[in-house]
């Protein structure tokens, strides 16, 4: 009898027990897109909040620019606080809504990191987010324009 109960009980922990980590992963993968989200949509609203909300203080935006008459490459950056200022002065306002593409993909995640890429309008994104204080924040971008379509 013993036994028996012992095996029960083992079939239904092992059928509690994934129910409850996917459904953790489900709401982890939330937060991340909503990190990136906040990102995207904050520029796009001219919402320094949400764009603040979803960085962590010390990110670093960067991208590789090359000079088309010399062919030399330099690399751009600005830091979270630049980012917020741009978003507070409504740049990402200018696109139109029914232009602004912001589509959202989660690349890979391993415990407390994730990449995320986002596709906008004008250029592609790609995001190292990490859970910091509880919280996903996005610590590095890499970016580039899209090409102008002619």
């Amino acid at each position: 009898m013993k036994s028996t109960v012992a095996v029960v009980c083992f079939l239904l922990a092992c059928m509690i027990i994934p129910g409850s980590v996917i459904a953790e992963e489900g709401s982890e993968e939330k937060a991340i897109k909503q990190a990136a989200l906040d990102y995207i949509e904050g520029w796009y609203e001219g919402s320094a909040e949400r764009m603040e909300r979803a960085l962590h203080p010390e990110l670093v935006k960067r991208a590789v620019f090359t000079d088309p008459a010399s062919g030399k490459s330099s690399l751009q950056q600005m830091n979270a606080m630049t980012l917020v200022q741009y978003t507070r002065a409504g740049y990402g306002t200018k696109v139109p809504v029914d232009q602004q593409q912001k589509d959202v993909s989660i690349l890979d995640k391993y415990e407390n990191i994730a990449v995320v890429k986002v596709i906008a309008t004008e250029w592609i994104d790609y995001l190292q987010i990490a859970k910091y204080n509880g919280e996903w924040k996005i610590v590095n971008v890499l970016w580039e324009m899209k090409p102008k379509e002619k």
